[in-house]
Order: C-alpha cells, then structure tokens, then sequence
C-alpha cells in the first residue's frame, strides 16, 4: 500500500473512531448505582445469578468486542500520533517526530520537565502534556542580591 493512502485511511479512521466514541455509554459497574462504597469503575459481573452477566433487559450495558474501536488507530492520539512516555530528555532521541508524539511522564520534575521541552523544540516533536512547568524564579536570598545591586 502507497504511504499516502494508508495515511488517508488512518485519517478516516480516527474520525470513525470519534463517532463511535459519541455514542459508546459509560460503562458502570454492577450495583455501583446502589452503594456509595461500590465504584462505578468497570469490573466484569461474574455472580452464578446476575442479571447484569446475563446481559437481561433492562440492565445496563457491558463490555462487549463490538464496542471497540478500529484496530489500525486503537491506543493513537487523536491527533494521529503514537504516544511515548518520556522520562528524561536522552529519551527524547529514539522519537520519531513524523510518527510519534511526546508524553511527559507525571514522576518528572520542573527543572527536568523544562530540559525535556527545550530539547522536544530543537528536535520539533510534538510533546502532548507541555503545561504544569511554572517559571522557576530565583530564591529569596537571590532576588535581594540582584535587586541591592
């Protein structure tokens, strides 16, 4: 297949991806609706009795294959880019800028986060996560020297 086509369809794709994404519902574990303990994070329902497992009417919906997404573009950015998780900036060397994009893992720091972003630039790859860095001002004891003088 020609590099342009494939690139059209992955387009085509991903839109797809987005209308199916509409109209997917929030899956909701069983009876999290009844007990403030019970989280309504998905947990498959495995009773011998359950009427959710059963799938009965009037039950909310499960997981199922057909509510997944296109295998092409499943686990891609919307912006069509694969994601990498970045921890220091010689990480930053093996990343395709055409193909993949850049995300900041949360365990790093400012002053290592603002070296991973200044690299990311030179080497113009598109970093997914770039706010959370504030300008590191300089330290009490700093500002007083620069300020007398």
């Amino acid at each position: 297949m020609v590099q342009g086509s494939s690139n059209i369809s992955r387009e085509r794709l991903l839109r797809v991806r987005k209308r199916l994404k509409q109209k997917k519902p929030k899956f909701a574990r069983q009876e999290s609706w009844r007990y403030l303990g019970v989280k309504s994070h998905w947990r498959r329902p495995r009773g011998i009795d359950s009427k959710m497992r059963e799938k009965l009417a009037g039950r909310p919906p499960s997981v199922s294959i057909g509510y997944g997404s296109p295998r092409v573009v499943r686990g891609i950015h919307p912006s069509g880019l694969e994601e990498v998780l970045i921890h220091r900036p010689e990480d930053l060397a093996k990343v395709n800028p055409e193909r993949q994009a850049v995300r900041i893992a949360h365990t790093v720091g400012a002053q290592k986060r603002t070296r991973i972003l200044e690299k990311a630039k030179e080497l113009k790859i598109t970093v997914l996560n770039p706010q959370g860095v504030k300008a590191i001002e300089p330290k009490e004891s700093e500002k007083t020297s620069s300020e007398t003088s």
